[in-house]
């Protein structure tokens, strides 16, 4: 975290300002959530929200539907952000829809978490950390806003999102839930109960292939993992480590890169170990990844 509870400073930097459409002047000019607190943030769109944080501190989470990390850390901020009662705003941007807010800000990796306040961006943290830790952050955040009059809220209660989203399937909220409790054998199951009932469900297998990236995650350290690859170049358990990891953190064509070299040299039995991991990451990132068809055309060329 680069936030500094003594003495935070806004950056200027960064110039968001000429993002999107000419600025609007309302909270509700940006596309709402499930919650008035909680927007769509798009290059198209992201002026209003850069003039919103004059009004009330906005939080900036970069994020992807493949990313591990993600899927943990959202469903905390949106928690905190409702707590809040009006007077945070969650922007959120797909980096891969949105490529241009994603250069602006310069996520390097994502989870990327950054806040604006007045117009201007503050550096909060990157990757997922826990709860407790971001309470503090969006404390300092709040405090930081103060120092700079930037106190206004929105309107909380009583509103309603634009277009009422359909109902969720049960078993993938018995999943969402698994999920915010680290429980990530209850979300598999959960997903898998939702593909028997439905073999073609694509956000069932998607989400399935997350939740076993996180799961074998859960525990292990960035640097367990990489100094096990670097002291075991040609272990396939200690390479398919790294590609998870490396998924993970955004870097997905370096992760498919090091399993269709691992693929080249590994045994006939490691092959299909390698082939398994590679089909289940390419779920993760979305069948129509452009990155994805690159990795399968390699991958074809190496079985035939």
């Amino acid at each position: 975290m680069t936030m500094n509870p003594n003495g935070p400073a806004l950056r200027g930097a960064v110039d968001l300002s000429g993002l999107g459409a000419k600025p609007r002047t309302t909270a509700q000019s940006a596309p709402q959530g499930a919650h008035p607190g909680i927007v769509e943030g798009t290059d198209a769109n992201f002026a209003a929200i850069v003039e919103l944080s004059k009004t009330v501190p906005v939080v900036v989470d970069l994020w992807a539907t493949w990313c591990g990390p993600c899927v943990q850390l959202s469903p905390i901020l949106e928690k905190l952000v409702i707590e809040a009662d009006g007077r945070l705003v969650l922007a959120k941007v797909d980096v891969d829809a949105n490529p241009g807010l994603a250069g602006a800000f310069g996520a390097q990796s994502i989870p990327t978490v950054v806040g604006l306040v007045g117009g201007q961006p503050v550096e909060l943290f990157t990757g997922a950390i826990p709860e407790a830790q971001v309470r503090e952050v969006f404390a300092q955040l709040l405090a930081l806003a103060a120092q700079h009059g930037v106190t206004g809220s929105i309107p909380v209660d009583g509103e309603t999102p634009a277009e009422v989203e359909d109902p969720v399937n049960p078993h993938f909220q018995a999943a969402f839930d698994a999920i915010e409790a680290a429980d990530y054998p209850a979300a598999a199951a959960a997903y898998r109960a939702a593909l028997a009932e439905n073999p073609r469900d694509s956000d069932a297998s998607a989400g399935l292939a997350q939740v076993n990236l996180l799961e074998r995650l859960h525990g292990k350290t960035l640097d367990a993992i990489r100094n096990a690859a670097a002291l075991n170049p040609t272990d396939v358990s200690a390479q398919l480590d790294v590609a998870d990891l490396d998924l993970s953190g955004g870097h997905v064509e370096d992760a498919f890169a090091r399993l269709l070299d691992l693929f080249k040299t590994a045994s006939a039995d490691d092959r299909q170990v390698i082939r398994a991991r590679l089909l289940e990451l390419f779920e993760v990132v979305g069948l129509t990844d452009p990155r994805v068809n690159a990795a399968r055309t390699a991958l074809a060329s190496l079985l035939y």
